[in-house]
């Protein structure tokens, strides 16, 4: 017997879905052949909306629209999300007070203007042998930025580097705003 002739003879099942139509009213439960006509009668696209739902649920609607509609949406949604922007201060093991302060001016700056900031200390050489002055010189940092920021990443160690993440305090934050507005103030 041939493919055809089995296809003559077999009875063909047309399975059943729930048509939402084009103006959003539940049109029933229909054969996919009468949801496709009412489709093309509407000069719309038959959509399959919800295929794990029994029956399934398709919705007449125009496919275009849609789906520019969903990616305005998303471009919408990117424009809202805040972007985190993560600035970063090198350090050794011997650097001294003095450069130590600029760096830390700038961190304030950063974390005030609401930027996350990576500190890094990189050893040369024998300096990896004393991680603990490393240790001191990152807890003496997040000790000096501590009415602005907390400590997000603990500083640990990765191979010749060890690194502390500090991120903007929004408690520290408004406090330095009202002191910033009381001393204009008082001026």
């Amino acid at each position: 017997m041939s493919a055809s002739e089995y296809r003559v003879n077999e009875t063909i099942r047309v399975p059943k879905v729930r048509l939402i139509g084009a103006d959003g009213d539940n049109l029933g439960v229909v054969d996919t052949r009468e949801a496709l006509k009412i489709a093309r009668e509407a000069e719309l696209d038959l959509v399959e909306v919800a295929p794990n739902s029994d029956p399934p649920v398709c919705r007449v609607m125009d496919f275009g629209k849609f789906l520019y509609e969903r990616t305005k949406r998303e471009r919408e949604a990117r424009k809202q999300q805040v972007k985190v922007e993560i600035k970063e201060i090198r350090l050794r093991p011997k650097t001294n007070e003095h450069h130590r302060s600029f760096k830390t001016r700038d961190a304030r700056r950063w974390l005030e203007d609401g930027m996350k900031v990576k500190v890094t200390v990189r050893f040369r050489g024998r300096e990896i042998t004393y991680p603990e002055l490393a240790l001191e010189d990152l807890q003496e940092i997040a000790d000096e930025l501590a009415d602005i920021a907390v400590v997000e990443q603990r500083p640990n160690m990765e191979g010749r580097v060890m690194t502390m993440l500090l991120s903007p305090n929004k408690e520290g934050k408004k406090k330095g705003a009202s002191t910033k507005e009381e001393t204009k103030e008082e001026a």
